[in-house]
Parts: structure tokens; C-alpha cells; sequence
């Protein structure tokens, strides 16, 4: 079976979710850079891309040898899960998957949100109003607090003591807007999440799936260069390819 190319920018948020899940399970892959909203040859409005995934979005996963793709990185990572026996990510207990899958679902427009305060610092060409960053805000609140009061009330993951999934999607959400990457948001305040944070730092993957953010650091109150972002998936790119490299001469 070839690698499975994944296409999108390292510094995107679902992006990272599905290369962390690549890079904890050591699974060789190719990564081909995408400029999501752009209609030229390497964007994701061109026909070409839009011919493997409609929505113009990233990630998009394609399969070379059977021209199989797949956009929506939740999807990409419940089928890469699936099609490998991936089972300790991805429960094969019907019960149990579908507690993933639950949050899964809850994540979008609830802690999703923290992808939108973000982009307000990054994406000068898209517009977002006070009022939609202020109403960003509050939903992403909300979900933190039912994070620290529900999901990690009496567990060490997401879903129970293991991780899965569901901890990498929220991961790379929530934890961007810490003191340690772009400080848009006093986490501290919960104090479960916190230290759930702090746990997901030794998962295999983290460093490298992070490094754009570090890169990028502190935009509270200033935003990114266009130079500085450009680096940041720039560099990314290169930590990805020699993760990918190191790893798969020792599976040979």
C-alpha cells in the first residue's frame, strides 16, 4: 500500500489533528502544500483540487493507487483508523466508538470556535467582525468549561482514560490559544483542561505538529506578517518530512 497524501498548510488546525494521528502511528506519508481560499495551480479553489474534495477545504487525504480522497479532517481520521486496525485510537466497540464520534460532532462550532478567533488575527482576507469575534469567544467558552466539567471530569482523556481521536482534534484547537502559542486566551481558568493540556505534550507527534505555532508565537495584540506565517508552514513542511523520513528508514 503507498502513503497517503495529505494535502493542506502545517499550521492549520485540522490539518495538524490528522498529521498528529500519521505521526503517533508512524505511518509514512506524503504532504503536499495547499493555499486554502486561492483559485491558482497550488489553492484550494483550483478545479484540480476541487475535483478530490468540493468543499475546497483542508485537509483533503487522497489514496494514489485507487484515486480514492476524502476532505473533513474527522472523516479522514475515523477512516484511517478503520482501514488500519487502529483500535486503540479509534474504539472498534460500537459504544465506545460512538463516544468518539459524539464529540467529534460537538467539536464543530463549539470548541472549533478557538480556529475562529485565530483566524481574525491571521486571515486579512476574510472579515470578521466584532461582533462574530465576540460571539466566537463566548461559544468557545462555553465548550472549555464543559471540557473541564464533563469530559475531563473523572478521566485523564477525552473519552476515558485512553487516549483517542478525540484528543488530537481538541488538542490542536485549544491549546493554540495558550500562553505558549498565540496567548489569545487565559486558559487557566480551567483548571482540568490545563492540566489535560499538559498531558497531551508527551503524546508522540506533539512537537512536530506544533512547531508552527511556536514559530509563529505571541499575536494577542499583534498579528502575524504574511513573511512570518510563509516561514512557519515553510519550516513546518521541513520538520514533517524529516519526521516522516526518520521514521520510515526504521521501519525498513
Amino acid at each position: 500500500m503507498q502513503p497517503p497524501i495529505i494535502y493542506g498548510l502545517p499550521f492549520s488546525q485540522p490539518v495538524r489533528a490528522v498529521l498528529w494521528l500519521l505521526l503517533n502511528k508512524q505511518q509514512p506519508f506524503e504532504f503536499r502544500m495547499i493555499n486554502p481560499g486561492h483559485p491558482g495551480k497550488n489553492g484550494s479553489r483550483h478545479a484540480d483540487y476541487l475535483e478530490k474534495n468540493p468543499a475546497g477545504t483542508i485537509p483533503c487525504l487522497e489514496e494514489s493507487e485507487t484515486g480514492f480522497s476524502l476532505g473533513e479532517a474527522h472523516a479522514i481520521m475515523t477512516y484511517l483508523c478503520k482501514t488500519r486496525g487502529w483500535h486503540d485510537l479509534y474504539p472498534a466497540n460500537p459504544q465506545d466508538q460512538a463516544r468518539v464520534d459524539a464529540y467529534l460532532h460537538f467539536h464543530h462550532r463549539n470548541v472549533r470556535e478557538a480556529s475562529m478567533m485565530v483566524a481574525a488575527r491571521v486571515r486579512k482576507d476574510l472579515v470578521f467582525s466584532e461582533e462574530m469575534q465576540a460571539n466566537s469567544q463566548r461559544l468557545f467558552r462555553q465548550a472549555a468549561e464543559m471540557l473541564d466539567s464533563h469530559y475531563l471530569s473523572s478521566s485523564a482523556f477525552l473519552v476515558g482514560d485512553s487516549l483517542s481521536i478525540a484528543d488530537f482534534a481538541a488538542c490542536v484547537e485549544v491549546g493554540q490559544l495558550s500562553a505558549d502559542y498565540t496567548n489569545i486566551l487565559d486558559l487557566s481558568e480551567f483548571p482540568r483542561l490545563s492540566s489535560w493540556l499538559e498531558r497531551m505534550k508527551s503524546v508522540r507527534g506533539y512537537d512536530e505538529v506544533h512547531f508552527p505555532l511556536k514559530q509563529i508565537g505571541d499575536i494577542r495584540d499583534e498579528p502575524p506578517s504574511i513573511d512570518t506565517l510563509r516561514s512557519a508552514n515553510v519550516e513546518g513542511l521541513k520538520i514533517l518530512t524529516n519526521a516522516v523520513a526518520q521514521f520510515s528508514h526504521n521501519i525498513q
